[in-house]
């Protein structure tokens, strides 16, 4: 017998009759009716489900905010847990991550895996690097170039105008640019801390003369007549550094293992140095000892004009002069009235401005420490190289991380026909690209024999490295060779780098008004606590703290120095600040509605004072330099703290109703059980 078929679209179903001429099975009129409305309903269901399922969930907030440890950054961490606690207290679910140094700073300027960070600019003292710091041209860029992806074209304008503007211009358009920032809030600044370091006045004099947290701190410095253990003369300068990076990695390059460049800055010479800090140690004379009430007060207020004066002194940029009031006059190395207040010679014996073109004349007889000259061409690469570092061999270009926006500027750099001049061109006239030189006229000088081949995609056995990372980005530059005034040459990984003195230093030779290296060696033993570096300066174990010590043992050190007669405490004006910065390429954080909510959070007055125990100065505006900030925008010029973001609350506590008020009137929810609600990137 054969088997039945199988159900098919042709078998007679419940409903269905043979027509009346034996033609099969036909479906009645009211059966394809109901059939129909069937459909039609189950189609509508579908679309209702699918338009319940496909939509993107309005959830509480969370975030995460990453920063570093209290073996990386105390203030950070503390920070980190008081901003925590304020949005936890508006509904808003947040864990913080803690990152070592390395990881910080890969995660939040080269791969932009966060959602919002706390730490350290390490800038901040002229608004000339606020244009490479939110302009959106850098906004999927690496390093401290927009490392927030703040994008919005009207700002880039203002930016635009305050780097193109000339010296009678300069001033109000900062203002401008600052208002805008004031109403964008693409990052929150919060507290710029005063400098302390601890140094013996027994083994070297001049500490005061240059700012510690620079190259030029270390060098000029007089040795003492003082007889080691053995009967002879011993000049080595003893450091201890809280940072362990400077161990284990010298790349110049490296986005992840450099803040300011201290140690790298004594390998690798530059063109020229700003002419401020061969004269300022960053030291106020206002009498901030940090040790009373009165002074603090004075430092969180930030109102008082010598404060401003003082601070003045220590800008980098001096309202953009570039120095030169005659374009075709030569300056000369040793001129320091010919260079004006922003940069003098230093690599450079001279240049001059003539026709828009920069030409650089190289000093004689510059060896880089493994004996070959410093050549044009190996400035001329320095420059090609910075700007790509793939060398053009690469689809998209590559440049150094912490260079970009220095290099940016310049449309062209050449070797012109010897070894010593170098033609530099910019992409703006040299009328209104003050700023644009004094970036390029500072950054690291690469020999080409070393750095060359790095120009290669790095290559690790087992690990997938992203498109475009080259050799140079990652390598450790262990030995560096630069021709800089120190020379490396010992280092164990977490316990200390040594560096000698470069003996062929154009800076030690007869006639050349310059700081040079007087120590013979410069040993920086690794020691991750303020407290214990502290104990190897007072002890005798070391000379000097090139680390900033943290707030909470500065009382008790600047009593120990007030006691002791060998010992200084070496205060200078700030350098970074502190800030809360936003991945705009997410939202909420790309909502500046939210973002000056959040700010208004944040009670940086009562931070400074229970932080940092008074030694910083709330700020307002993303300046450490408050002479440039306008007076509606400084701290206080309301009379009541920031006057852009006004604290939501009193004595560092938030007022949760006011506070919910604010993100609803900025458009945000919250659910019955008062989670604050948005709709976040997925």
């Amino acid at each position: 017998m054969s088997e039945p078929s199988p159900p098919s679209a042709e078998t007679p179903r419940r409903g269905a009759e043979s027509d009346r001429r034996g033609r099969g099975p036909t479906t009645s009129r009211r059966a394809m009716l109901a059939a129909t409305g069937l459909t039609a309903a189950m189609a509508g269901c579908v679309r209702e489900v699918r338009n319940a399922v496909n939509r993107d969930g309005i959830d509480q907030l969370s975030l995460t905010i990453t920063t570093l440890p209290a073996d990386g950054d105390r203030e950070s961490i503390q920070l980190s847990r008081a901003i925590r606690n304020a949005l936890e207290a508006v509904g808003v679910d947040v864990s913080i991550a803690m990152r070592s140094h390395e990881e910080f700073l890969r995660e939040t300027l080269i791969n932009h895996e966060f959602d919002v960070y706390v730490g350290r600019y390490p800038t901040g003292t002229d608004p000339s690097y606020l244009y490479e710091a939110l302009h959106s041209r850098y906004a999927d860029e690496a390093g401290w170039q927009n490392p927030f992806g703040f994008t919005n074209l009207t700002f880039d304008q203002s930016l635009e105008r305050q780097r193109d503007a000339g010296d009678g211009e300069r001033r109000d358009a900062v203002a401008e640019t600052l208002s805008a920032f004031a109403a964008e809030q693409p990052f929150v600044p919060i507290c710029a801390p005063r400098e302390y370091r601890l140094a013996r006045t027994d083994r070297f004099d001049g500490w005061g003369d240059r700012h510690p947290a620079t190259p030029l701190g270390y060098l000029g410095l007089e040795a003492l007549d003082r007889e080691n253990g053995s009967g002879n003369d011993d000049s080595r300068l003893r450091a201890v550094h809280t940072d362990a990076r400077p161990s284990q990695n010298l790349n110049p390059l490296s986005a992840e293992y450099r803040n300011r460049g201290l140690f790298t800055g004594l390998l690798y010479d530059t063109l020229a140095v700003d002419a401020a800090l061969l004269e300022d140690s960053g030291a106020e004379s206002d009498g901030e000892d940090g040790e009373d009430g009165e002074d603090r007060e004075n430092r969180e207020d930030g109102e008082d004009g010598e404060d401003r004066e003082n601070a003045a002194e220590e800008d980098e940029g001096d309202e953009g002069e570039t120095g030169d009031e005659n374009p075709d006059r030569e300056t000369d190395a040793n001129d320091a009235d010919a260079t004006g207040p922003d940069l003098r010679p230093w690599l450079a014996d001279s240049w001059t401005l003539e026709d828009d073109v920069l030409t650089v004349r190289l000093r004689e007889d510059c060896p880089f420490h493994d004996g070959r000259q410093v050549t044009a061409d190996d400035v001329a690469f320095t420059y090609r190289f910075l700007a790509d570092t793939t060398l053009g061999d690469d689809r998209v270009p590559t440049p150094s991380p912490r260079h970009r926006g220095q290099v940016a500027p310049l449309e062209a750099v050449e070797a012109a026909g010897n070894d010593r001049e170098i033609a530099f061109r910019f992409r703006r006239s040299l009328e209104d690209a003050s700023a644009a030189v004094a970036g390029a006229l500072t950054v690291p000088i690469l020999p080409e024999h070393v750095w060359r081949e790095r120009s290669a995609a790095a290559d690790v056995t087992g690990v997938r490295i992203a498109e475009g990372v080259t050799e140079a980005l990652v390598v450790d530059n262990v030995p560096p060779i630069g021709s800089g005034p120190f020379a490396f040459a010992d280092r164990t990984d977490r316990e200390h780098v040594t560096l000698e003195r470069n003996d062929d230093h154009f800076t030690l030779r007869e006639g050349v008004d310059l700081p040079a290296p007087t120590a013979s060696e410069m040993r920086v033993a690794i020691d991750p606590r303020s407290t214990s570096a502290v104990e190897l300066v007072s002890d005798d174990d070391a000379d000097v703290t090139t680390s900033t010590l943290e707030s909470y043992v500065l009382d008790d050190v600047i009593e120990a120095a007030d006691e002791a007669d060998d010992l200084e405490v070496l205060e200078s004006s700030p350098r970074s600040f502190y800030h809360l910065g936003f991945n705009a390429r997410k939202a909420p954080f790309s909502n500046p509605r939210f973002r000056r909510t959040v700010a208004r959070l944040i009670d940086k007055a009562w931070i400074v004072d229970e932080v940092f125990d008074g030694y910083a100065r709330p700020i307002a505006a993303p300046l450490v330099d408050q002479e440039w900030v306008p007076d509606d925008l400084a701290w206080g010029g309301d009379g009541d703290g920031d006057p852009a973001t006004p604290f939501l609350g009193q004595d560092g506590e938030v007022d949760v109703e006011a506070a919910r008020a604010a993100f609803e009137a900025a458009g945000f929810r919250y659910d019955t059980n008062g989670r604050l609600r948005t709709r976040v990137s997925r």
